[in-house]
């Protein structure tokens, strides 16, 4: 793997819109973000899939973050799952 693939999966409220800033402050170049609206059928069932049962969900490497299973966004969770640090 050359990068870790990050995506927020966003409802578009302002809990949402401080996610992607944390998460886009926290990247490096191992990183790569994608922002998916969960107004889209597709990428809510795809999100559904992934077990986000909440918006905002941060899912790295196909992996729904761990914070975001029990509650809500966490910066110290997203750092210990490898956002924002380089990779090997």
């Amino acid at each position: 793997m050359t990068q870790r693939q990050i995506e927020i999966f966003s409802a578009g409220c302002e809990l949402c819109s401080d996610t992607v800033e944390l998460v886009n402050n926290m990247v490096c170049g191992s990183c790569t973000v994608e922002v998916h609206d969960m107004q889209d059928p597709k990428v809510a069932k795809r999100a559904k899939g992934l077990g986000v049962r909440a918006a905002p969900a941060v899912v790295i490497d196909g992996k729904l973050a761990d914070c975001c299973a029990s509650g809500g966004v966490d910066r110290a969770a997203l750092s210990a799952a490898g956002v924002g640090q380089p990779l090997p």
